[in-house]
């Protein structure tokens, strides 16, 4: 992978956040990557249980500054920016004081979802695309994480189809078992029908469950990699029905050389 770019976006992220499948790839995978010359950058949203003190986030002001239209309201983005300790690789955090503010991350303190988590995810999805076009990185593979990041394929195929930036990158979504019960808010495919997204594409959107997002995901991303061992039987025959190259699951100490060798023969080929 010596000098490829990778852009991982994922909802979590080691060391930021506790220890799960997601944010445990998503710390993992890139540190392969660099550790084999290859450029990464990593965006994740900075949720208002992440500690800046400990961890030293810092806005970048040079990025800041730029409203987000959502559901035709303005929302004001932030970016600030972390390093892994030791492993010297950056960390992007998308952040607003509406969406990201609260303690906490995807739910309340009764594990109930949040409401406005649809927002969140369309604000996070348009915000990293932003954020990489201030930055002008034209990524060779884009590899998604988590379900709070499963609109960020639909929106680079649909809403950014015209941006030169991202016109050779390859989209990979892994697809975990870490999801949600219940739907998320049932406007949500009215919200992103507002960006003029083609209704064709966002149809399976009229019950927005886990499923339902991640075929989305699916549906628009270029490769797959099933990121746990048992994955939700609907969703394994969706990426069947799909035809996409795809990565069978891999254990933590296995993924290594299957990840390589995956992006550059079957991704980037």
């Amino acid at each position: 992978m010596k000098d490829k770019r990778i852009l991982y976006v994922s909802s979590e992220v080691v060391p930021y956040l506790p220890e799960t499948e997601i944010s445990s790839m998503s710390f993992e995978a890139p540190r392969l990557v660099n550790q084999q010359g290859g450029q990464i950058r990593i965006f994740m949203p900075r949720y208002g249980n992440i500690n800046e003190r400990r961890h030293q986030l810092h806005e970048v002001i040079r990025l800041s500054g730029i409203n987000l239209v959502i559901n035709d309201l303005d929302m004001p983005l932030i970016i600030k920016v972390a390093s892994i300790p030791k492993e010297r690789i950056q960390v992007y955090f998308i952040d607003n004081d509406e969406y990201f503010k609260r303690k906490a991350t995807l739910t309340d303190e009764d594990g109930n979802l949040f409401p406005d988590n649809d927002e969140r995810a369309i604000f996070f999805a348009k915000g990293v695309i932003e954020t990489v076009k201030k930055l002008n990185w034209s990524p060779d593979i884009i590899h998604v994480h988590g379900w709070l990041a499963a609109l960020l394929p639909l929106y680079l195929k649909e809403y950014y189809k015209d941006e030169p930036l991202f016109s050779e990158s390859k989209i990979v979504t892994s697809i975990y078992n870490q999801s949600f019960d219940n739907m998320l808010n049932n406007d949500l495919i009215n919200k992103i029908k507002f960006d003029n997204i083609t209704e064709d594409a966002i149809k399976t959107l009229d019950k927005p469950t886990y499923n339902n997002l991640m075929k989305v995901a699916i549906d628009q991303s270029d490769a797959l990699i099933v990121g746990s061992e048992n994955i939700p039987e609907e969703l394994d025959a969706h990426i069947k029905a799909s035809d996409k190259p795809t990565l069978e699951y891999k254990s933590r100490d296995e993924f290594g050389e299957a990840y390589t060798t995956f992006f550059n023969n079957s991704v980037l080929s």
